[in-house]
């Protein structure tokens, strides 16, 4: 009924919907780049992440803020902290890292089954796609378990996926390369739809 009120106020900027979102991930995946590509457009060297950082960002109509925690061993044990009122997740693999497709899939795996974050959307970015010989989606997919799970590229009614089974949460894998800013806007699209 007033989709057209709705557009135009998004269109204007006068309208945002507002998100938690925690970038998740194991060490060295890209989180903090990405980050800061969403937020200023800008790509830099950056150290390993030792303490949780929080940025304000605006993509099309939502604004959220992102918590990046950081990846490594130490830091994965606060995780769990910021899982009230989340709206959605973000878990980056670096897909040219197959040594640690495992511990990335042992992580995931944990996400997935906390009670905490049974409803919340989840958004899976294989990262660095453009270092030659970095893993195919359909690879990825594979590494981390994700064949039965996943919703659908092209959005699915909440509670169902592309299958039509109720009861799933959200959950997409999409393939990027946060340096050459390639693929991570189709997730972020995605992942709106369900905000």
């Amino acid at each position: 009924m007033f989709d057209w009120l709705w557009n135009l106020l998004s269109y204007l900027g006068l309208y945002y919907k507002n998100a938690k979102i925690l970038f998740l991930g194991l060490d060295n995946a890209g989180k903090t780049t990405l980050m800061h590509v969403l937020k200023d457009d800008r790509l830099a060297q950056h150290v390993p992440t030792q303490h949780a950082t929080s940025e304000e960002v605006i993509l099309g109509n939502v604004r959220f803020r992102a918590f990046d925690l950081g990846g490594h061993e130490v830091a994965r044990q606060i995780w769990r902290n910021y899982y009230t009122n989340v709206d959605a997740i973000v878990y980056i693999v670096d897909a040219n890292d197959r040594e640690r497709f495992p511990e990335s899939k042992a992580e995931l795996d944990r996400l997935l089954a906390d009670e905490q974050l049974s409803d919340v959307p989840f958004l899976i970015l294989g990262n660095k796609i453009d270092i030659p010989y970095a893993a195919s989606e359909e690879e990825l997919r594979t590494a981390l378990g994700l064949h039965h799970l996943t919703t659908g590229k092209a959005g699915a009614p909440r509670g169902m996926n592309a299958r039509g089974a109720k009861d799933v949460r959200p959950l997409e894998i999409f393939m990027c390369s946060v340096v050459r800013r390639m693929g991570y806007a189709e997730g972020f699209r995605w992942l709106a739809s369900y905000l």
